[in-house]
């Protein structure tokens, strides 16, 4: 008997990956033969396609909506159109049950093919505003489901709700003593874990190396650095251990950690609060983004749940001062973490998901 297909899509940061990643086990023991759309050089091709054997993953092309001028502009629709085709193909082979879509803009030519074929799509948004991706699908899904309530006043009325975070059940299975190991930490001094995105990010790459002795009188630094951002000259230095990007043993890391400094995107800092990590947001400017992340590390700011240092501000003082004054809010951002409801489950997401197939 054949069995029944999911097909998750999304892609582009990991933060469109990491909730499809927490689902995918839930929809394998129920039987579900899993597919993936993503695109060819995205790291949803590394983290699904070369990361989960189980899941079937198809790469298509897919273009890129720039809010600025770029040449790109005039030829990333064709890339789309192209894509819609692939997914056509896809979909139509594979007949899947419904569609759920992270984000970012491979999705947004699977939705519109999924609309063509009339799949069902339910759609997630983890920011406080819906994305432009997410803003181009929406009206070609059936429902959206959203992590922060806000969010319903920005998407049409009884097509959504507000489901809050998924946290992925591993990073609770983390050991300190693991992830002291994984670092070469001795664990003397607190431990600060910096995480800069699955890109990395240079302002804070940058704002560590430069004060790195005030740093490290006071702490023992974990710096996820981003793809090709290892700085050799560091390697030997005590207490500082650098990666690129960490998969399996980030739920180690994070357990070791007691600090941690982040960009401010939505999957990031939930699964922090979920954790009880007193964390320091960095977000994305104005400049640089949407202004997703502000808004989002706003809210946490609002809420007593993380300090917030502006990226403009960075280079005007030492991180490491920053750091004292941080530091000093420990207990009161654990205690207001800890007055915060625990996440959704994958279990409890994937039936609110198959509710509209």
């Amino acid at each position: 008997m054949k069995r029944p297909v999911i097909l998750l899509t999304g892609g582009g940061t990991a933060g469109h990956v990491s909730v499809n990643e927490a689902l995918i086990p839930v929809f394998e023991e129920r039987g579900y033969e899993i597919h993936y759309i993503g695109s060819h050089n995205g790291i949803e091709k590394k983290l699904i396609g070369e990361g989960h054997p189980e899941v079937k993953y198809h790469a298509i092309q897919s273009g890129k909506f720039r809010r600025y001028f770029s040449m790109k502009n005039f030829t990333d629709p064709f890339r789309v159109g192209a894509g819609v085709l692939q997914a056509l193909s896809i979909i139509r082979k594979v007949k899947p049950e419904i569609i759920f879509s992270k984000g970012g803009f491979v999705s947004v030519p699977v939705v519109l093919a999924a609309k063509m074929t009339k799949v069902p799509v339910v759609i997630h948004e983890s920011d406080v505003t819906p994305g432009l991706a997410n803003k181009l699908a929406l009206p070609f899904s059936n429902h959206i489901f959203t992590v922060f309530e806000q969010t319903l006043s920005y998407v049409p009325e009884g097509k959504a709700t507000c489901s809050g975070p998924i946290i992925r059940p591993e990073l609770f299975e983390g050991v300190a003593e693991d992830g002291l190991r994984i670092s070469g930490l001795s664990g003397g001094k607190p431990v600060l874990i910096v995480m800069g995105g699955s890109q990395g990010s240079a302002v804070l790459n940058d704002a560590i190396r430069e004060d790195m002795e005030a740093i490290m009188s006071t702490f023992d630094v974990i710096h996820l650095c981003g793809i090709g951002n290892i700085d050799e000259a560091l390697e030997s230095i005590p207490g500082y251990t650098q990666f690129e990007y960490v998969t399996e043993g980030l739920p180690h890391l994070l357990a070791a950690s007691d600090f941690a400094i982040s960009r401010a995107g939505s999957n990031a800092i939930f699964e922090l609060l979920a954790l009880r990590k007193p964390m320091l947001l960095i977000p994305l400017s104005a400049a640089k983004s949407r202004g997703d992340q502000i808004l989002n590390a706003s809210h946490f700011k609002s809420l007593g749940l993380a300090d917030v240092l502006k990226e403009e501000d960075v280079p005007l003082n030492p991180l490491s001062k920053e750091l004292a004054l941080f530091q000093k809010h420990k207990e009161q951002l654990i205690t207001s973490m800890s007055n915060t409801a625990l996440p959704k489950t994958p279990e409890q997401m994937v039936e609110l998901i198959m509710l509209y197939r």
